[in-house]
């Protein structure tokens, strides 16, 4: 067998997702090929089930197997680094929720795998009141606030999917008062590992503005349209406070 690396490489994987590869036959048709090709496949299925814990904690150790299984037989990661794995198993638990009967599960899966990514995302500068100082409001206003890199946030409508993925990953009780309402969540990763608090509706659309590349001015009528009554002083204050933008840029 002769052949460029690259294309041994795709080869290989389509061998190894039973796809053909006529080029390998020679190798896939020994026995320690299956044993290999099972051993990456548990492996996949060990990291998603790693990645998303709340989702077995809602639909127990059996379902997510099987469902971790067939996305691993489907979708082979991208990524040599696991913890990204499983970027599009929210929306495959979309497609199977005639299954499951759970219609916020996706969504606690968008939640879990959030983490991964505020968790691993890479550590970046940060926006730090004394960079403020001597600015005036004006120059604020035509400033933009990035998000750093660690952050995720979102609105999640008509579910309380915040709590749901809070009971579920930290092992809490579900209180028969809480209230099925919507919520929104932000999420920030550091040196200390992954916070995380709620988020209203406003904030949600201020954080979307920001990261579209809107002003300061821009993006907090945007969070005032989203939502009228909100105290924005107060939502920007608790958003510096979580370490949530990259230093200004006027540009």
């Amino acid at each position: 067998m002769n052949m460029p690396l690259g294309q041994f490489q795709d080869a290989f994987i389509d061998a190894l997702y039973q796809r053909p590869a006529p080029a390998l036959q020679s190798l896939t048709g020994q026995a320690a090929f299956a044993v290999y090709r099972n051993t990456v496949l548990a492996g996949c299925v060990d990291a998603l089930r790693a990645n998303f814990p709340s989702i077995e904690t809602l639909v127990g150790a059996d379902w997510m197997q099987e469902a971790a299984t067939a996305y691993a037989q489907q979708f082979p990661p991208d990524d040599a680094r696991l913890i990204h794995y499983g970027a599009g198993f929210a929306a495959f638990l979309e497609q199977l929720q005639a299954s499951h009967g759970l219609p916020y599960l996706a969504d606690v899966a968008r939640l879990d795998f959030y983490w991964c990514e505020a968790f691993s995302a890479s550590e970046d500068p940060c926006l730090a009141l004394t960079d403020l100082a001597g600015m005036t409001a004006s120059d604020l206003m035509h400033s933009y606030l990035a998000p750093r890199q660690s952050v995720r946030w979102q609105w999640f409508d008509p579910h309380p999917v915040l709590s749901l993925w809070r009971c579920s990953r930290e092992g809490l009780p579900w209180s028969g008062a809480q209230p099925w309402v919507a919520e929104g969540v932000l999420l920030c990763g550091g040196l200390d590992g992954v916070s995380y608090q709620p988020l209203e509706a406003g904030g949600c659309a201020f954080l979307d503005a920001c990261a579209a590349g809107h002003t300061l001015e821009t993006a907090s009528q945007c969070a005032q349209q989203r939502q009228p009554d909100l105290d924005f002083s107060d939502l920007l204050g608790r958003l510096m406070q979580a370490r949530v933008f990259r230093p200004l840029s006027f540009a």
